[in-house]
């Protein structure tokens, strides 16, 4: 007998939302972000000719250990995610995800991922995807609720995807290497602060310790964001120094590094959600523009 029309309907929207919702628990957006730098630093450490299969497969294993590391972050900060409006929604608070569901879609992935790279790629890629992996869900995430210090190691496991797609093709993690993760470490800070002054009340409600509410006026938050753009500047014109970009790259990040620098000198002096949403965009056209020149190679 076969099933009925509606019922075969609604069997087929029940899947579709549940793929929907384990989508959701790797953070699509944070993950491609993580495989844009992946693949950005494998161009670089080749001089552009990078071995397709070591990229692809350095890809594959990265959005595994990403989507384990998210599941585990989103498993540990179930709690504090239904007390924020943003977050309320995601699969473990909003009951469409089992914390059982979760926890075994975060080991399988996570620990498929690591044993994917080791055998596929090297094993120091996998070396450095587990401690990405354990930074993030092991650190990062209970800081969170402990100290404002949260904000730098994020920032460190942001940016260890570059020493992945740097590994990933054969290359000693050396000073460009060095130059391109102080790049990615750096620019999440005004990222970071502009975000966490917008949700300042929502991160306050769910105990989550971020500086703008530790410091309600914002003048720290303000501070660091203006303290990391100004390091950034010199750090970003480090590759036409270190011969993997020329001299219009030079011209082209000061210039994305003095817009950067004012707009989180305007968050600082003007603390408001205006100026904290112009750092963030500011910051989102910044880290995608500097990258992609620099695939260009030596220009």
């Amino acid at each position: 007998m076969s099933m009925p029309a509606a019922t075969y309907a609604d069997s087929r929207l029940l899947s579709w939302q549940r793929a929907s919702d384990y989508l959701e628990l790797t953070k699509p957006k944070i993950a491609a972000l993580e495989l844009v730098t992946v693949t950005v630093a494998a161009v670089v450490a080749s001089a552009g000719s990078p071995d397709l299969w070591s990229v692809l497969h350095a890809l594959v294993g990265t959005a595994l250990i990403a989507a384990g590391a998210s599941a585990g972050n989103q498993l540990l900060e179930r709690e504090t995610d239904a007390l924020m409006e943003r977050t309320a929604d995601r699969p473990l608070p909003g009951g469409r995800l089992s914390v059982r569901e979760v926890a075994i879609f975060g080991a399988v992935t996570a620990v498929a991922g690591a044993i994917y790279l080791a055998v596929l790629v090297n094993p120091l890629t996998s070396a450095l995807g587990v401690l990405t992996w354990v930074l993030y869900v092991g650190v990062y995430t209970p800081l969170k609720s402990r100290s404002h210090v949260n904000t730098m190691v994020g920032a460190v496991t942001g940016a260890m995807p570059i020493l992945m797609g740097w590994a990933a093709v054969g290359q000693p993690l050396d000073l460009a290497a060095a130059t391109l993760f102080l790049i990615v470490f750096l620019w999440q800070f005004p990222h970071f602060m502009a975000i966490a002054w917008i949700y300042r009340r929502q991160y306050a409600a769910a105990g989550l310790q971020m500086l703008p509410v530790v410091d309600p006026s914002g003048l720290r938050a303000g501070g660091q964001a203006v303290l990391a753009a100004l390091a950034l500047l010199p750090v970003s014109l480090l590759p036409s120094m270190v011969s993997f970009a020329g001299p219009l790259y030079f011209v082209w990040a000061l210039l994305l590094g003095a817009a950067q620098i004012a707009c989180a000198a305007m968050f600082l002096f003007r603390q408001s959600d205006r100026s904290a949403r112009i750092l963030l965009r500011a910051s989102l056209v910044y880290l995608p523009a500097l990258l992609m020149w620099l695939m260009l190679g030596p220009c």
